[in-house]
């Protein structure tokens, strides 16, 4: 942690003095340019006092007369005349941004603030306004009431670099492009016709990975199971998306994960959109685009190969993602034009939040299970007692046959305590509108903290004890209605590919409770499992998770292709 804050302080002094040579290039060019006012924009923004008044504008020209209102324009400030948020005192040019160096997890710091502050809480990263949302009636005022009025999303330079500009689903604007490309997503890519037609792969994938672990059992060593599980869910989601093990598939998830990183990561670029000799001089965004050129190559080159294939068959049985893609873009009977850089942005969205949102909650299932071993022992006697006698890998028609309430509150109670994007992904004000009684003005970046409404007391009882029994006899689901649950999301920016991600999670996490036992290492004790978070877009674990499988019911896996 200190050595965190010290890295965050030296990069707080690099911000200031790259700021100060900014403030003096500008003088400088109003200085080259007279005192008529030559390119010093009006701004509807003023310099702020630790209350929150507003200052009026001057408008145009004042920074050429008057050398200070220039450094004045630089500074943070906050809109006029409206009635914001309440939120911690801020620093000219930083804005908040030093009251979230106490924890590298913002989610937690903010959570931290909104106990002062309020649901509803204003901040200032940098130059843009952003309001956190903490509670579920405030997060119900964002993601239903004004749910149009919240319906784009924040895009900062990075990611508009990875999106090829928000040509994606993710991060596209709203509009009849993001509508027809939801359209698509859902009646296409993940209906639920389409997640079972992905069945085979799945149970053939849960086969490969079930062997793998006998193999270690059998050989008496420990395994890294959050490692595997990333594994398993990687070659799950590349077969489900290109249709077959792919000799790409290393490199392009090795720059997946480089740009993830990238799009988390604190870049001066990103915190001052509007100032160009910082997005032109920014190491972070030269990454970006070599990055995303790197990937956009990856997919060009099986798209190209997809393409030939599709020649070659002419086949529409048992469609990968982008064969789907490739046959709707040559039918051409969609209202937009489906060009390349859309079906690459797509399938980058398709392997960031698929994979990624079902190893991660996998790996959280099986870290809590481990720490409680009353759970454990009743998750494993439900499992075993329906498949009592099996001697081959489960099938997906078998577990839904069995109907597993104890499991599926185990994968519920996963997702609340550990929410694979804490703070979803951040919306953005189309235009200024009032919120339980304050202002929100246009182009504010919104978040909704459901970590820590998912974490609140006020809501859930013992809510830092993972007890997957506060599910029974409950009506709370994750499907965007119940505000205290949000995962997912919720309303018109909900995540669409909820159900492909359980899918591929919940045959392997009963498997791993059919098939084998699980011990810790020597001298570690169940409470000792670490349970921190990684920093990042999503909530990783921020160690492995070593165990030993023993093998507990013999199996012979089901048929595998090489």
């Amino acid at each position: 942690m200190d050595e965190w804050c010290g890295l965050m302080g030296c990069w707080l002094c690099g911000l200031y003095s790259v700021l100060a040579m900014l403030v003096v290039a500008r003088l400088l060019v109003v200085t080259a340019r007279g005192h008529n006012g030559e390119g010093i924009e009006h701004t509807q923004f003023s310099r702020h006092s630790h209350h929150g008044q507003g200052a009026p504008g001057r408008g145009r020209g004042a920074g050429a007369r008057h050398p200070l209102k220039l450094i004045k324009c630089l500074l943070v400030t906050k809109p006029k005349k409206l009635k914001l948020p309440p939120g911690p005192w801020t620093l000219p040019l930083i804005g908040s941004m030093h009251h979230l160096v106490s924890n590298p997890l913002p989610y937690r710091a903010m959570r931290d603030l909104a106990h002062k502050h309020g649901p509803l809480m204003m901040l200032w990263l940098g130059e843009v306004p952003t309001v956190v949302v903490s509670s579920p009636e405030a997060a119900q005022a964002i993601t239903k009431t004004h749910d149009i009025t919240f319906a784009d999303r924040h895009m900062n330079s990075t990611v508009g670099i990875f999106t090829f500009n928000g040509m994606d689903l993710i991060f596209g604007s709203y509009g009849e492009q993001w509508r027809q490309l939801r359209k698509l997503s859902v009646q296409e890519l993940l209906s639920a016709a389409r997640v079972q037609s992905f069945q085979r792969i799945r149970e053939e994938e849960v086969g490969r990975f079930m062997q793998s672990l006998a193999t270690s059992a059998t050989a008496g060593t420990a395994v890294d199971l959050s490692k595997m599980i990333a594994s398993f869910v990687n070659d799950t989601f590349v077969r489900e998306s290109i249709g077959s093990r792919c000799k790409y598939q290393d490199e392009y998830l090795d720059a997946l994960g480089t740009a993830m990183r990238m799009a988390a990561e604190l870049s001066v670029a990103n915190i001052f959109p509007s100032s160009r000799l910082l997005q032109n001089l920014s190491t972070a965004l030269r990454r970006a685009m070599a990055c995303r050129d790197w990937m956009a190559h990856i997919i060009g080159q099986i798209i190209r190969e997809t393409k030939e294939a599709m020649d070659r068959a002419d086949k529409t049985s048992n469609e990968s993602f982008i064969s789907v893609l490739l046959r709707l873009q040559k039918e051409a009977s969609l209202p937009i034009e489906l060009t390349d850089h859309i079906v690459m942005a797509l399938m980058i969205d398709l392997f960031s939040a698929g994979s990624d949102s079902a190893s991660t909650t996998l790996t959280w299932c099986m870290t809590e299970l481990i720490r409680y071993p009353a759970t454990m022992a009743r998750a494993q006697s439900e499992v075993r007692e329906a498949f009592k006698g099996k001697t081959t890998t489960i099938t997906e028609d078998e577990l839904a046959r069995a109907n597993l309430s104890y499991l599926k509150c185990v994968a519920k109670e996963a997702l609340r305590l550990h929410c694979p994007v804490p703070l979803l992904l951040p919306r953005k004000c189309r235009e200024t509108c009032q919120v339980m009684g304050y202002d929100i003005p246009k182009g504010t970046c919104v978040f909704v903290n459901v970590w820590a409404i998912c974490r609140d007391a006020k809501y859930w009882e013992d809510p830092e004890e993972f007890r997957p029994e506060r599910f029974e006899n409950s009506s709370l689901d994750y499907k965007g209605t119940d505000y205290e649950f949000l995962p997912f999301g919720s309303g018109r920016r909900m995540c669409p590919g909820g159900n492909l991600g359980l899918a591929n999670m919940e045959l392997a996490l009963a498997s791993l409770l059919y098939h084998f036992d699980w011990k810790l290492p020597s001298g570690v004790e169940p409470k000792n499992v670490d349970v921190c978070e990684a920093p990042g877009l999503v909530a990783k674990k921020n160690t492995g998770l070593v165990l030993h499988p023993v093998v507990s019911r013999v199996f012979a896996p089901v048929n595998m292709p090489n």
